[in-house]
């Protein structure tokens, strides 16, 4: 690769938000049961790091463990609480009378603030979190990064973190309605979502 003036796109250092022991843990619930078997079963969140010509955008997404669908997101340039509390607040809008997934993170300290529990509370959602320092339990949310910065990010320049946060907007649609997925029997998420119910 060297010799050839090659370089790797493929995954840089990973953006971390522990921060220590900051508020108080909640159960691995999930315990890395990825499946649902329906929607608004179980949720998986996280956030990651873009970086573009030294400037950063932090993207918090919500994904449905039934069909891998992108239920909300939020993107800042900061990784502040709000980015993951706003998120959480437009996730908490696409639910249904009576529909409360477990909703599963890391240790992050986004996802032990106060405001963040108090949010699930009131729903009536039960949290679950990775053991510290095993990406793996979350493995589905990282699956998801993956695929967005290999299919998107790294094939692409960006002159500005504003059209870097365009772009994630427009993969995260084509995601959703468009990216077809064999576990999905060849159907997008929300095609799988919204197919009629067998007879």
């Amino acid at each position: 690769m060297n010799e050839l003036g090659l370089k790797s796109l493929v995954r840089p250092k990973k953006y971390r938000s522990y921060r220590g022991e900051i508020g108080q843990a909640a159960e691995n619930t999930l315990d890395r049961d990825f499946r649902a078997a329906n929607a608004n079963e179980k949720w998986v969140t996280d956030v990651t790091e873009f970086n573009v010509a030294g400037e950063k955008l932090y993207l918090s997404p919500v994904m449905d463990l039934y069909n891998g669908e992108i239920i909300a997101f939020e993107t800042a340039r900061r990784p502040a609480y709000e980015l993951v509390g706003a998120m959480l607040k437009k996730a908490l809008r696409k639910l249904k009378p009576g529909e409360r997934p477990m909703l599963h993170s890391d240790q992050g300290w986004h996802y032990r603030m106060p405001a963040y529990k108090r949010l699930l509370q009131q729903r009536g959602i039960k949290q679950s979190m990775s053991r510290k320092g095993n990406c793996w339990d979350n493995a589905a949310m990282e699956s998801f990064f993956g695929v967005l910065k290999t299919e998107f990010f790294y094939l692409n320049k960006f002159d500005s973190i504003d059209a870097l946060r365009i772009g994630i907007k427009k993969y995260i649609s084509y995601y959703n309605h468009d990216r077809i997925k064999m576990k999905l029997k060849g159907l997008s998420p929300v095609q799988y979502r919204t197919q009629p119910l067998a007879a």
